[in-house]
């Protein structure tokens, strides 16, 4: 039996919260939490913590520095951590979306070019998920992002 991550609950819970109404009482809840995870702190908990940071911000900038950060953890986790922590699936399924919001962002910071590397690393990993909701909204989402940097652009 695996038993629940502790972390991982609180980034889920603070999660919860923003959706529930209350953003900044999540930002702080998970602000405080990198603090305490610290540099070296488990990259599961990093990339977990960053990533749902980066959606909570208000601004494209700030949204970038976490997914970044994000990304940086997420190149440290292994599947065995990933699994011991309850996490279900490999941890190459986190690529897609992380390269996802990194491309969404720097398409609104209006820099193409580097949306597009991200958008085509998020295609590139997105053989990684299943044909479930979750693998189909990112797909839907990498569509959606290059339409727009296609129009953008005016290449659609």
């Amino acid at each position: 039996m695996i038993v629940p991550d502790a972390t991982l609950q609180r980034i889920a819970d603070a999660t919860a919260r923003a959706q529930g109404g209350d953003p900044e009482g999540a930002c702080a809840d998970l602000e405080a939490l990198w603090e305490q995870l610290g540099p070296g702190g488990d990259p599961l908990h990093r990339c977990a913590a960053a990533h749902a940071l980066a959606e909570l911000q208000d601004e494209a900038d700030d949204e970038l520095r976490w997914d970044l950060r994000a990304l940086d953890a997420y190149g440290l986790i292994t599947d065995e951590r990933a699994t011991e922590a309850g996490v279900a699936g490999p941890v190459y399924g986190f690529e897609p979306s992380l390269h996802l919001s990194i491309a969404d962002a720097y398409r609104r910071l209006g820099e193409p070019w580097d949306a597009r590397d991200h958008l085509e690393l998020g295609w590139a990993a997105v053989e990684s998920l299943g044909d479930d909701p979750y693998g189909r909204m990112i797909r839907a989402g990498l569509d959606r992002l290059r339409s727009q940097l296609d129009a953008e652009e005016g290449r659609g």
